[in-house]
């Protein structure tokens, strides 16, 4: 009899375990759009071995501030592999800051991402790229459209091989990539295909703030 009790006990248990998955499992606002901070914790991202210690949370925000290393989305949206999307962070520099938003990458242990593209997040850094960049691809130079100490937002658009870049709503770049694109860089994996998302600490003097990490997929 208890032997009995005992596998009805689990069946139960198992027939239970999708609906707690579903319930459990992220929901997207009613405009469409998925949050992939939960402002607590770094639960859903994984970090690059080299440095694991440049990113922390704190107050709600996910602070880059270290030696380099990147900050990869490995949650259950999209089993975060993305195709077509718009993604925006609102993000604030400290003065000399570099970092970076990626798409369509892949989890990388070390060293900067090979595959996908990054968007440039600098405004007073020394590199002359400035935010809102598709970096070395189409760069926007010299002057950023966003500041230092300010909180400002960076979306990104991809809609098959056409990327738009806005800050604050404007936008800033926007590009093609063309059928038979090879980079003049020798990075032939950065660039359009599909993947995952990440966060760049560019070096110890660099400082961002990130407080809200977001997509919505278009389907």
């Amino acid at each position: 009899m208890k032997f009995t009790l005992t596998c009805a006990a689990l069946l139960v248990g198992l027939a239970l375990m999708p609906a707690a998955r579903a319930a459990d499992a992220p929901k997207p606002d009613k405009d469409g759009w998925y949050q992939l901070f939960n402002g607590k914790n770094l639960d859903g991202w994984k970090v690059s071995e080299d440095h694991p210690e440049t990113f922390e949370v704190v107050d709600g925000e996910i602070v880059a501030h270290g030696e380099a290393a990147h900050l990869f989305y490995d949650g259950p949206v999209e089993n975060h592999n993305f195709k077509d999307f718009e993604y925006e962070c609102e993000v604030l520099t400290k003065p000399k800051a570099n970092s970076g938003m990626y798409f369509h990458t892949k989890y990388q242990p070390k060293s900067w991402p090979t595959t996908g593209i990054e968007v440039q997040v600098n405004q007073t850094h020394g590199d002359p790229k400035k935010t809102g960049s598709l970096y070395n691809i189409k760069n926007v130079m010299d002057k950023s459209p966003a500041k230092d100490n300010e909180w400002f937002t960076q979306n990104i658009t991809v809609k098959g091989n056409h990327v738009t870049v806005k800050v604050n709503g404007k936008v800033v770049n926007e590009w093609t990539q063309p059928d038979d694109f090879k980079r003049e860089d020798g990075w032939d994996d950065a660039k359009i295909g599909s993947g995952t998302f990440a966060l760049q600490g560019h070096d110890p003097d660099s400082e961002t703030h990130y407080r809200s990490v977001k997509v919505k997929p278009l389907k």
